[in-house]
């Protein structure tokens, strides 16, 4: 049996793509394994969705959070890893940081390894990535790719500038879906947050952190005169205490913490409208393809979205919802008032006709099929 370990630069929480990656390559008679970081409360070795999960124990674990020390943690987790996986067969690198633990086995110590490289993300071109930083990476990718056997990522727009900066086979699109399912509307928001029957629920659902827009959101929602439209935050992340000042302050703004995945689609299908308002702040939001986006759509709600190129291109395809004209909060108040004035009869047709595209069903396809490759 061909063994393959997945490597992340985490504890392995939250990482759905993943564990979806990895379920799918078990039940196709792969033996996988995911190596993360470990840290409390969680275990160092554990079964998770059937997949086995190795946590790295760090003796360094405890040390500064210098950068410089965060350095000889990197160095200490990949030399942990190589010691102990470097017989595995393929090496499933997600993200940057751990593609040069695939590269240094498969240079030197077991020729025969192949690598996947899984890039989540436009990897150089990430917000707040600037400066020494921002070349060190590019000259480190531009190196290691090479050694890649193969390449996935998960937007086309990514894909095309990987071929075309790096002179590599364009890597192949593995979007991030969730599994095809039928979700019941439940109207849980209404329910739990006291919202009223009509009222007309616009959905923020991830990470709160900066450059997702959810300053312009707030400050939108907070000059709205009118209570017929509220806005739900779910999720977590450094900006919910400034979300939570907007709520004790304004009667349309709600907060719901984040919920487990087996029941995330259930609230996601409880909104009308689902929110994904990225800032134009960097390459990697322009070109990107957000699992929340595909999470919306799954739950049979259309999308309002900002004016970035993959994501318009996604929508105004098959008409999906609304693009903002603007990435401002005249350009987010703009659609929201033109969300109330479309067929949404039409829209809901395509949403539950698009689904049957966007789904990890579809997506496991194109990996199985790098995997039959190598």
């Amino acid at each position: 049996m061909v063994r393959v370990v997945s490597i992340v630069l985490n504890n392995f929480k939250n990482d759905s793509r993943v564990l979806k990656e990895a379920i799918s390559l078990k039940r196709n008679a792969y033996d996988v394994k995911v190596l993360a970081l470990f840290e409390e409360p969680y275990l160092e070795h554990e079964e998770v969705s059937g997949i086995d999960v190795h946590r790295i124990k760090l003796k360094s674990r405890g040390w500064s959070k210098k950068k410089y020390i965060q350095v000889f943690k990197y160095v200490e987790f990949i030399f942990r890893v190589i010691k102990q996986y470097r017989k595995a067969d393929i090496f499933h690198c997600n993200d940057l940081n751990t593609l040069p633990i695939g590269v240094i086995v498969k240079l030197f110590l077991n020729r025969g390894t192949k690598i996947v490289y899984d890039a989540h993300e436009y990897e150089t071109e990430v917000n707040g990535v600037h400066g020494i930083e921002k070349k060190l990476k590019i000259w480190l990718e531009r190196i290691l790719i090479k050694s890649a056997d193969k390449v996935i990522t998960v937007s086309d727009s990514i894909a095309n500038e990987y071929h075309r900066l790096y002179s590599i086979p364009k890597p192949a699109l593995v979007l991030n879906c969730p599994p095809y399912t039928e979700v019941v509307k439940q109207d849980l928001f209404r329910k739990e947050l006291g919202i009223k029957q009509e009222q007309f629920i616009f959905l923020y659902q991830g990470g709160l952190s900066i450059g997702r827009g959810i300053e312009i959101l707030l400050e939108a929602f907070a000059s709205l005169d009118s209570d017929k439209m509220v806005i739900v935050f779910m999720g977590y992340g450094p900006l919910q205490e400034n979300i939570q000042k907007y709520v004790d302050e304004f009667s349309n703004i709600f907060f719901r913490e984040a919920v487990s995945p087996n029941v995330l689609l259930s609230y996601t299908a409880s909104a009308d409208y689902g929110i994904l308002f990225y800032e134009d702040t960097c390459l990697n939001h322009r070109f990107c393809s957000p699992n929340k986006m595909f999470e919306y759509l799954m739950a049979g709600i259309p999308v309002l979205i900002s004016n970035l190129f993959e994501m318009r291109r996604l929508v105004e395809a098959h008409g999906l919802g609304i693009v903002a004209e603007k990435n401002t909060v005249q350009g987010f108040l703009a659609a929201v008032y033109q969300s109330l004035e479309q067929d949404n009869k039409k829209i809901a047709t395509n949403v539950h006709e698009v689904r049957k595209i966007f789904n990890w069903e579809a997506q496991e396809k194109v990996l199985l099929d790098v995997y039959s490759e190598l």
